[in-house]
């Protein structure tokens, strides 16, 4: 699994790769969103994108899409990626640096909630 950069991984979504962002709800609003980024739990993430599956999303309708998972720092994330391929989405990978790497990066970012 070839593990992407923040501008990679823009450049996948642009091309139609789903983003998918399994930070917990807690780091979400502290830091904010990624626009366009699916938000999908953790605990959830394989019978939501599980293509076969009678709970997945409407945008996980393929095995050959390509799927970008990141949470805060990349670490959660390249597990949660190698676990999507045990379902046989080959084509998923993660972010390198999670969330605060694409933030570092100058890439787009929603504000955060309220306090």
């Amino acid at each position: 699994m070839t593990r992407l950069t923040p501008d990679q991984a823009q450049d996948a979504a642009r091309r139609g790769a789903l983003l998918v962002d399994i930070r917990y709800a807690a780091l979400r609003d502290r830091d904010g969103l990624i626009p366009g980024a699916l938000v999908v739990e953790r605990n959830e993430l394989e019978w939501r994108l599980d293509p076969q599956g009678s709970h997945r999303l409407p945008e996980a309708d393929r095995h050959d899409r390509e799927i970008v998972v990141l949470c805060n720092e990349g670490y959660a994330s390249s597990l949660a990626a190698a676990s999507l391929h045990d379902l046989g989405l080959f084509r998923a990978t993660d972010l390198v640096g999670g969330f605060q790497a694409w933030r570092a990066a100058g890439l787009p970012v929603t504000a955060p909630a309220a306090p």
